[in-house]
């Protein structure tokens, strides 16, 4: 591994074009420069200076290692910067999109330790529909926004820049006094005689749904749709029928049903963040991001 102190030092000396320069710059005697150019060159294996009969003639490895090493230096002082503007973030504003049933679950666990890292930072939080995350993340609207995908409709990574959270399980919702109610783990094939409430609307939970009964092998009966998943679970409740969900949609759960996993027999959709491409990110959003991950490691296994 290359000294980055020698890496600069190196460069001061290219770029003032002489050992004595470099030493008087940084207050070093020019044998002291000298002594750590030697060193620089045992890193590296080669040498960087050769003696003629004019003086010392900079090599072409010299000439390599100076270009690499100023952008190096200009990387770290970027890293440094923003290192410095997210711990010193005195104010600031953030506009986050998400979702009904994330915004019910995990994203209050992340704002709240969010808030407590940075209060001054001012939060825009917006939740809506699918398509209307998409719309607000490509006009600007919001810098950064929660979303989720399956493996049958996974969000393009050349439309924006996506960082995966976590994995949302399916799970079933039967009532407490169903005979399945105490069961932990079941499979699909075993539910081909239920009766089925689903959303609305062509909800996605219904494609999960239909597809998850069709590699079981059965049509499922729909007993009645639901509005919304507060809705389904107490229809569900009250022995209308069984229920899908995504695990973060019944971290709320209705008293009167019981929640069994189905393990992989029904998919599961990837949480991500995202943001676009061609837009500069706030140190903010930087923060929050950091946040949000270190929460979802602390929680995952919660939605599994």
């Amino acid at each position: 591994m290359l000294d980055i102190r020698r890496l600069a030092l190196l460069l001061d000396v290219v770029e003032l074009g002489s050992i004595t320069a470099a030493a008087d710059k940084l207050g070093y005697s020019p044998s002291g420069v000298s002594q750590q150019l030697r060193r620089l060159e045992q890193e590296i294996g080669q040498p960087l200076l050769q003696r003629q009969t004019r003086g010392m003639v900079p090599t072409e490895a010299r000439h390599v290692l100076a270009a690499h090493a100023r952008k190096i230096l200009r990387q770290m002082d970027a890293a440094e910067a923003d290192l410095g503007e997210i711990a010193g973030l005195g104010r600031g504003n953030l506009a986050l999109g998400t979702f009904p049933t994330l915004g019910g679950s995990f994203l209050p666990i992340v704002i709240n330790t969010f808030r407590k890292q940075y209060p001054a930072i001012d939060l825009d939080v917006r939740s809506s529909r699918f398509e209307h995350l998409i719309e607000m993340l490509e006009s600007g609207q919001v810098g950064l926004s929660l979303l989720w995908d399956y493996e049958w409709n996974r969000i393009d990574p050349e439309r924006f820049s996506l960082t995966p959270v976590f994995e949302d399980a399916t799970a079933l919702i039967v009532a407490k006094d169903h005979p399945l109610a105490r069961r932990k783990h079941i499979k699909m094939t075993e539910l081909a005689t239920q009766e089925w409430i689903v959303r609305g609307d062509n909800h996605p939970v219904v494609e999960v749904l239909q597809r998850s009964c069709q590699a079981a092998g059965f049509s499922p009966k729909i007993a009645f749709r639901a509005n919304d998943y507060q809705e389904a679970q107490a229809m569900v409740s009250a022995g209308l029928g069984v229920a899908l969900a995504p695990r973060t949609a019944v971290v709320n759960k209705h008293p009167g049903v019981n929640i069994v996993s189905l393990g992989t027999t029904a998919p599961s959709r990837q949480i991500l963040l995202a943001h676009r491409h061609d837009r500069v990110r706030a140190a903010a959003e930087v923060a929050f991001q950091a946040t949000l991950l270190e929460v979802a490691k602390l929680h995952a296994a919660e939605f599994r």
